[in-house]
């Protein structure tokens, strides 16, 4: 499999990884959408949210969002959280991800 996050999670690609615990590695964006662009990525394959039936990576995935934003002070102003998923969605990448943008103020709708 010619996965980029893949090779990202198993070091054959190198990357400015923030989080990392058994389930989940996060790494910054390499083509930043806001001050603060953070990638949060299961560390076994699964293309979509809705394909991954393992609950406790599912858990993980959020609980890592929340220890990371909680140790960068990112509460209090906020940020957001997304998932793309298929074309329409924009997955660019077929491994599911959460993006966390903050920073900034961001606007709605996003587009």
């Amino acid at each position: 499999m010619d996965c980029l996050f893949c090779r990202i999670i198993d070091g054959t690609i190198p990357s400015d990884v923030v989080y990392q615990d058994e389930y989940v590695i996060a790494f910054r964006d390499v083509n930043p959408q806001a001050p603060v662009h953070v990638l949060f990525v299961p560390k076994v394959h699964v293309s979509r949210f809705s394909r991954l039936k393992d609950r406790d990576v599912q858990t993980a995935i959020f609980r890592a969002v929340s220890e990371y934003t909680e140790r960068e002070g990112l509460e209090e102003d906020g940020y957001r959280l997304v998932v793309n998923t298929g074309a329409h969605g924009q997955q660019t990448v077929d491994h599911l991800h959460v993006h966390l943008l903050a920073g900034r103020q961001l606007q709605w709708p996003p587009g």
